[in-house]
């Protein structure tokens, strides 16, 4: 035991990423106490940098929206796609779902400490180089055994817990409630660089998806920054990125140098920072939540980075568990499955969808066929500009149906 007295607050928050710093903001508006525990210290690197308009509606609700803005990100109103001599984008401001239809793309080390700094200044304690080392939620509170900046452990106890430790995935390790993800093992390498695109060659307001020329489950993002860099990477089954040998940057060269288009674009490129890999990184719970505890964003589940849906997952599900936290500190009696995880799997399930559409070619062969109408393009400009919960739009409501039957309809005579 500690021999400090045990600490109290209303709520914990472990990791300061964008769904803990959102969860702070919006629970420090209620004028709940909030202790954010944070393992690493920021700024620090991290990827997820093409944001999706979806996230703008939770910013704002976090008062964290002038911050944002004034920090000078890239300005992003779209996507692009590319395969071979084909080509695509989608503007977000035309779409179906009302709502954002413009955000950024972002450096993380410097977005999420702007988020970090937004929650710190309306009230959030959040205590960098703490690690959570034991996990109590059994009983009437739940408690965490923590570790200091300077390896003193202490105690402190919560009314409530929300897990926003990401990839670290705290609660899911601790409390045993990993699962396998349904999804194929696969890897990404990635790296920034000082991109040396000519001016007036390429549009900066979109993030950038280039498909393999010979292999389709095979792709690349390029996201922009204000500073002209960007953001670089490829995605592929693991066993395809294992045939590529030398350092990750002679590996991710070799990659972009097989797409002639990309190759092209960054043929004056500056690659000045070592890249890095990461592979299995899809990744579920047996639940989202429990007594006196919920997960957030990766905590919870991520699908693949091929839609940029992780932040918007993120901060939607931090905008739900806050919306709940204040009828339950109400005295409301709150159903976590029904209100919480239901309603959030609804929009990571229309992801889903799309993600597995997406690597089988029948979202590839919607978004390049020629003769799309207007309303689908609106359609599918909504999911990709991540209002994946908007019941009204029709690929929301059934994601597989509605791609299959329009997969159809544009299938060649």
């Amino acid at each position: 035991m500690s021999s400090k007295p045990r600490e109290q607050t209303d709520v914990l928050v472990i990791g300061a990423g964008p769904a803990g710093a959102v969860a702070a903001a919006l629970l420090r508006r209620q004028g709940r106490h909030v202790v954010v525990l944070e393992k690493e210290t920021f700024p620090r690197f991290s990827i997820g940098e093409s944001l999706l308009p979806q996230c703008m509606e939770w910013i704002e609700k976090a008062g964290l929206l002038q911050d944002v803005v004034e920090a000078g990100f890239q300005y992003k109103n779209g996507a692009a796609f590319v395969c071979g001599d084909d080509y695509t984008d989608f503007d977000f401001r035309d779409k179906f779902s009302a709502g954002w239809g413009t955000t950024y793309q972002v450096q993380r080390a410097t977005f999420d400490k702007v988020l970090a700094d937004g929650a710190a200044r309306q009230g959030a304690d959040i205590r960098y180089r703490h690690t959570v080392l034991e996990a109590h939620v059994e009983g009437d509170a739940p408690w965490l055994k923590v570790r200091d900046a300077d390896g003193n452990d202490y105690e402190i106890e919560a009314a409530f817990v929300l897990d926003a430790s990401g990839f670290g995935r705290t609660l899911p390790r601790l409390l045993d409630l990993e699962t396998p993800s349904d999804f194929p093992v696969r890897g990404a390498i990635f790296t920034h660089i000082a991109d040396g695109i000519p001016l007036g060659t390429f549009d900066r307001n979109k993030i950038r998806v280039t498909i393999h020329p010979e292999h389709q489950d095979v792709w690349y993002w390029l996201i922009p920054f204000s500073n002209g860099r960007c953001s670089l990477g490829v995605v592929a089954a693991q066993p395809f990125l294992d045939r590529y040998t030398g350092s990750d940057t002679e590996r991710l060269q070799a990659l972009v140098n097989e797409d002639p288009s990309l190759a092209t674009l960054l043929a004056n490129a500056t690659w000045d920072t070592p890249a890095r890999h990461i592979s299995g990184y899809a990744a579920n719970v047996k639940s989202l939540w429990g007594q006196h505890y919920a997960l957030l964003g990766n905590a919870g589940e991520f699908l693949d980075p091929v839609f940029s849906s992780g932040v918007t997952i993120a901060m939607t599900s931090a905008h739900l568990a806050a919306g709940l936290l204040a009828r339950q500190f109400n005295g409301e009696t709150v159903d976590w499955q029904s209100e919480y995880a239901v309603p959030l799997k609804r929009g990571v399930d229309t992801f889903r969808a799309f993600v597995n559409a997406w690597y089988d070619g029948r979202f590839q062969q919607l978004i390049f066929y020629k003769d799309k109408n207007a309303d689908i393009r609106r359609m599918i400009s909504a999911i990709l500009a991540g209002y994946a919960w908007d019941q009204t739009n029709p690929c929301v409501q059934q994601p597989e149906r509605w791609l299959n039957a329009l997969v159809k309809a544009c299938a060649p005579d």
